[in-house]
């Protein structure tokens, strides 16, 4: 039993070390097929990444107050992935956009530079998810958004590998691997259900009707997302899961929202 939890602490510092710049441990063992039993901590390393975000939010806001404590809460966001997701999203919106050919999107995709339509989703998700993040604290939603947001974008994102093929960047023939091919692999019905429940935990805590909704959004934003990666590069690569991730993050704080906005209203608070 002590070897078991030995070995699944090893894939959540694995996937932590993975998926953010956390300082880790200098002697966590890898593998490929470590790697790939790693990312059903994606969810988990989300939690981890919101009660982070939420601690330095309690204790910032009474000192600086709200503007500037998310302000902080973003730059923050940005710095404990290495703005991992938001790389991806900005790579696929120049490859997708800027490219004609499958492999010219890759190609695009690949390039360290970014472009227009990169730049263009950055600034706009990241603009949106501030105002969002200002209404909820508004409404004193904040901290139970980033808890069910963090740990669920990142269950759905992931779920992709389910059922779609993994794209290399590489050219046919090209010795080199994407660091993001160990993680390509699908689960199996149990870590499936892991990853699920530890995305969604949270969420549970919403009222059912809430809850429907979350679920309903998030489930037809991925299969929106799935047919747009098939029509443009026929699978997915790690750059577009990244984007799925931050896509699903905004959809569930503007589902969210609409919650706290609806119920408002309908007890008379908003007018």
């Amino acid at each position: 039993m002590k070897r078991y939890f030995y070995y699944q602490w090893n894939l959540m510092l694995l996937a932590t070390s993975f998926f953010t710049r956390l300082p880790m441990a200098t002697n966590i063992q890898y593998s490929p097929s470590k790697m790939k039993r790693a990312s059903q901590y994606f969810a988990v390393v989300g939690w981890l990444l919101a009660c982070i975000l939420v601690g330095f939010y309690a204790i910032l806001l009474p000192i600086i107050g709200l503007l500037p404590s998310l302000c902080v809460l973003l730059i923050l966001s940005i710095l404990l992935t290495g703005a991992l997701h938001e790389d991806g999203l900005a790579d696929t919106c120049d490859g997708f956009w800027g490219g004609h050919s499958a492999q010219q999107k890759l190609a695009i995709m690949k390039d360290s530079r970014i472009g227009t339509y990169g730049t263009c989703a950055l600034v706009l998700v990241l603009l949106t998810k501030f105002v969002v993040w200002w209404q909820l604290a508004q409404q004193q939603q904040l901290v139970l958004a980033l808890c069910i947001a963090y740990p669920f974008s990142r269950a759905m994102a992931i779920s992709h590998v389910q059922d779609m093929d993994y794209v290399s960047h590489s050219k046919p023939g090209a010795t080199s691997r994407s660091k993001s091919e160990p993680v390509a692999k699908p689960f199996n019905s149990k870590q499936l259900s892991f990853v699920f429940f530890s995305g969604v935990a949270a969420a549970l805590t919403l009222p059912l009707s809430t809850l429907i909704y979350l679920i309903v959004a998030c489930t037809a934003l991925r299969y929106l997302f799935k047919a747009l990666l098939n029509r443009h590069i026929q699978g997915y690569t790690g750059d577009s899961l990244g984007a799925a991730q931050q896509l699903q993050e905004l959809l569930i704080y503007l589902v969210l929202l609409a919650n706290v906005v609806t119920s408002g209203a309908s007890q008379g608070l908003i007018k």
